[in-house]
């Protein structure tokens, strides 16, 4: 399976899990995204995105979203969309 970059994390809110990512590319729900870092490296499937506290089905490069995330992401964490 192959990846690209399409973000990187900036906050993280340990209380609602929930990762704030600086998009470089388009992102849907559905998509299985992989989140890398010193610390984090795990695999999920986007179920659900908000741009200020609004739901989305689709983002692009340039937004900044909040996205629900199943373990701890650290600022600086790379975001890859999994293509199949």
């Amino acid at each position: 399976m192959d990846e690209k970059e399409v973000g990187k994390v900036t906050h993280y809110y340990n209380h609602i899990s929930v990762g704030i990512i600086e998009l470089s590319d388009n992102l849907r729900v559905g998509d299985t995204i992989h989140i890398k870092g010193h610390s984090s490296d795990f695999t999920q499937k986007v179920d659900s995105m908000q741009i200020e506290h609004n739901s989305i089905s689709e983002a692009k490069a340039g937004d900044i979203i909040g996205l629900k995330v199943i373990q701890k992401v650290h600022p600086r964490d790379k975001v890859y969309k999994v293509v199949a």
